[in-house]
C-alpha cells in the first residue's frame, strides 16, 4: 500500500514538474511548501531558494505588503478575494523585472491541513501581442486619420472648386440678367426720348421762327409769350438728360454719399425757391407744421429727392391746387411727406410706381419719362432710407419718406 502511495506521489509530482503553467502551493501562513519547474523558470528562481520563503518574496508592492493580510481575511472571513476567484496580477522575478500572470488560487484541506495552490499562467506573450495590437491599431488610426484629413481636404478643395464655378456661373447670369436689362432699357431709353424729345424741341423750333416776325415794340407781348415756351421746353429737356444722367450714374456707382450737417427748413427753403417757377397759375406750396430738425446726411441727394417729389406734384396737380408739406422726427428717423391734391395713381398700375420708365396711363399726355421716383428709391437706399405712398385716383397722393437722423 506504501509502495502504491509512492508511485501516486512520484506521479502526481511528475505531471506537476511537466506542466506549462506554474503551481506553487503554500500553507496558511504563506510559506512556499512547493514550486514546479514552470514557475522557478517563470519567477527566475531555484526551487530550493523559494521553498519554506514567504510567497511574498515573489510581489513587487504594493502587494508585498498588503498579502499577508489578505490571507488573514480570508481566513477569517471565508470571502474571496483572490481565493477561489482568479485574476490578473503582477509578479516579481528574482532580477526584480515583472511580468503579468493570470492566478487561480484554490483552497485544499490535506491531512486536517489548510493549503493554497496557486496555478500561474504567464500573459507576458499575451501582454506584448496587446501591446502590438495596440500600437497597430494606433498606427492604423493616425494613418486613418491623415487618410481622412487628406480625403477631407479633397472634399473641401472640390466644394471650393465647385463654389467658385457656381459663383462664376451665378456672376455670368447676373451678367447676362445685367446685360439683357441694359439693352431693354436702351431700347425703351430710344423709344421714350423720340416722344419726349421730340415735343420740346418742336416748340422751341416753332416758338424760335415766330420771334423772327415779331419786329415791332408792340409784339414784345407775343415775343415774350414764344421765349417762355422756348425757356419751359428747354426745362423739360434739361429734365429730362438730368433724369438720365442721374440714372447712369447710381447704375454705374458713381454716387457716393458724403454727409454733413443740414438744416432740413434750410433745404426745404431752397428746394421750393427753385421749383417756383415750375408751379402753374394758382399753384401754393404749403407748410404744414415747422420743427427745427437738424440732421447728418448727404445735402445734395437729399435735394434732389425733395425736388423730384415736389415737382411731381406740381406736374400732377391742377391749376389752383395746394401742395404741402412736413416733417417731423420719428424715433431715429427723420419723415417728410409731400402731399398733393392731384390726379393720383390707379389702383391696378401702384405696384408699378417705381419701376423705370413706368408713366400711369392717366398722365400719358403729362411730359415726364417715367424715371423720377426710380432714382428717388435708390438715392434713399443710399442713405439707408425708404419711401411709402397712399394714392387714390383723382384726388391725390402723399408720399413718405424716411431718412435716419
Amino acid at each position: 500500500m506504501d509502495n502504491q502511495l509512492q508511485d501516486l506521489a512520484l506521479r502526481l509530482q511528475g505531471i506537476i514538474d511537466t506542466a506549462i503553467d506554474g503551481i506553487i502551493t503554500i500553507d496558511d501562513k504563506g510559506i512556499i511548501e512547493s514550486v514546479n519547474k514552470a514557475a522557478a523558470v517563470q519567477f527566475g528562481y531555484d526551487p530550493t531558494e523559494l521553498i519554506g520563503h514567504n510567497i511574498k518574496k515573489l510581489m513587487p508592492e504594493p502587494y508585498h505588503s498588503e498579502h499577508q493580510g489578505y490571507l488573514h481575511r480570508y481566513i477569517k472571513t471565508k470571502k474571496p478575494h483572490i481565493i477561489g476567484i482568479g485574476r490578473q496580477v503582477i509578479g516579481q522575478r528574482k532580477d526584480l523585472s515583472q511580468f503579468p500572470f493570470q492566478l487561480a488560487v484554490s483552497e485544499v484541506v490535506l491531512n486536517d491541513r489548510l493549503i493554497f495552490t496557486g496555478i500561474i499562467h504567464d500573459l507576458s506573450q499575451v501582454k506584448s501581442a496587446e501591446s502590438e495590437l495596440k500600437k497597430l491599431n494606433e498606427s492604423l488610426e493616425v494613418k486613418v486619420e491623415e487618410r481622412t484629413n487628406e480625403l477631407e481636404e479633397a472634399v473641401n478643395t472640390l466644394l471650393k472648386t465647385n463654389k467658385k464655378l457656381e459663383q462664376s456661373e451665378l456672376e455670368l447670369s447676373k451678367a447676362l440678367v445685367k446685360e439683357k436689362e441694359l439693352n431693354e432699357l436702351k431700347s425703351r431709353f430710344v423709344s421714350m426720348a423720340s416722344h419726349e424729345f421730340r415735343t420740346p424741341l418742336s416748340t422751341i423750333m416753332s416758338s424760335a421762327s415766330l420771334i423772327s416776325k415779331y419786329t415791332d415794340e408792340s409784339h414784345n407781348e407775343k415775343r415774350q409769350k414764344h421765349v417762355d415756351r422756348i425757356k419751359s421746353a428747354v426745362n423739360n429737356l434739361t429734365g429730362i438728360l438730368n433724369d438720365f444722367l442721374s440714372l447712369s450714374k447710381i447704375e454705374e456707382g458713381k454716387i457716393e454719399v458724403n454727409k454733413s450737417k443740414v438744416v432740413l427748413q434750410d433745404l426745404f427753403d431752397s428746394v421750393i425757391d427753385e421749383v417756383k417757377g415750375l408751379l402753374k397759375e394758382g399753384q401754393s406750396i404749403d407748410q404744414l407744421q415747422s420743427e427745427n430738425i437738424l440732421i447728418m446726411t448727404d445735402e445734395r441727394v437729399v435735394k434732389n429727392i425733395l425736388f423730384n417729389l415736389i415737382s411731381n406734384a406740381i406736374k400732377y396737380s391742377k391749376d389752383q391746387g395746394s401742395i404741402k408739406y412736413r416733417f417731423y422726427l420719428e424715433d431715429k428717423n427723420v419723415a417728410i411727406e409731400i402731399i398733393d391734391q392731384g390726379i393720383g395713381i390707379p389702383q391696378s398700375e401702384q405696384k408699378y410706381l417705381f419701376d423705370r420708365f413706368f408713366r400711369a396711363t392717366n398722365v400719358e399726355n403729362i411730359q415726364g419719362t417715367g424715371l423720377g421716383l426710380n432714382i428717388v428709391k435708390n438715392y434713399l437706399h443710399l442713405l439707408g432710407g425708404n419711401i411709402t405712398f397712399s394714392s387714390q385716383e383723382g384726388t391725390g397722393t402723399t408720399f413718405r419718406i424716411t431718412i435716419p437722423e
